[in-house]
């Protein structure tokens, strides 16, 4: 008996152990190395303190508008998917015909590889031959036509709507589960009460779908604070670098030979992300404890 009630235990220090030796003994020499000029130019490491992270914050780098990308990035296709997926997810939770075809059709571009999304739209997007600029044109709309990804003041509103295309869906089927599991008698008690449609959306739907909601809401923070593939697929950072994020510098300073400042870049990502889901999971568990 008291072997079998050890077991539980067993499991739990080989599980702390690998997660410690794979996850945090790594992040934590990582997070070393950025006081390092360590790079691909030299034998040699040198420890410089906090060199790396005043150059990362210097007005003489770009570093800062990468970071406000990516702080731009997390906020708009945060708010626009949780939206769009919550009228998508009202719309289709009804008794309406084909709905579970539409459930299917909305979902499809999230289960999409990354890299076959930004095949898919550099060619949809590209001024001259593109699908959208030629149908724009067919309708006699050639005011509208843009350089969807080449045009520096709407490259980075391109790339976040094809995320928003693509991740909508995956917050929609989140929030249907969640809209089903809404007991129908509070429906229909307030309609015998004489509630309307809209009353029962904001005291019954968005109440019981709190938790639904917040979840979804960090899970698409911290995606759009580490983004990397939808950026580097469509635009790889251009034109210019007004479409790059704190991750595609990351790629690239490694690409470069610059390991330190690569790694002092995702060291202080990794912080921010921290943090923000640290705070995020506690306002999303706050009512939980009360109870």
């Amino acid at each position: 008996m008291k072997k079998s009630k050890l077991y539980p235990w067993y499991f739990a220090a080989g599980a702390i152990i690998i997660y410690t030796t794979l996850c945090v003994i790594p992040g934590i020499i990582g997070i070393g190395y950025a006081f390092t000029d360590w790079s691909a130019y030299s034998k040699e490491i040198h420890f410089v303190g906090w060199e790396n992270f005043k150059k990362l914050f210097s007005a003489d780098t770009n570093y800062m508008k990468y970071i406000t990308n990516t702080l731009l990035f997390t906020a708009v296709t945060t708010v626009a998917k949780s939206g769009l997926g919550l009228l998508f997810a009202l719309a289709l939770s009804k008794n309406i015909k084909l709905k579970n075809f539409h459930r299917g059709v909305m979902y499809m571009p999230s289960v999409l590889s990354i890299l076959i999304i930004g095949l898919v739209f550099t060619s949809i997007l590209n001024p001259k031959v593109g699908i959208l600029n030629q149908t724009l044109r067919t309708v006699g709309l050639d005011s509208m036509t843009q350089q969807w990804l080449t045009n520096p003041k709407i490259a980075f509103w391109s790339v976040m709507a094809v995320d928003i295309w693509r991740g909508t869906g995956y917050i929609m089927t989140m929030l249907i589960v969640g809209i089903l599991a809404i007991p129908q008698v509070y429906y229909e008690a307030a309609g015998i009460d004489g509630a309307s449609g809209w009353n029962k959306f904001i005291h019954i739907t968005l109440p019981m779908l709190k938790q639904t909601l917040a979840v979804t809401i960090v899970l698409n923070v911290l995606y759009g604070m580490k983004v990397f593939d939808m950026v580097y697929a469509l635009t790889n950072g251009g034109p210019g670098h007004t479409t790059e994020v704190m991750y595609t510098a990351v790629f690239k300073q490694f690409s470069q030979g610059l390991y330190a400042e690569g790694t002092t870049i995702s060291s202080v990502m990794f912080i921010i992300m921290v943090v923000t889901g640290f705070f995020m999971i506690k306002v999303l568990t706050k009512d939980e404890v009360q109870e």
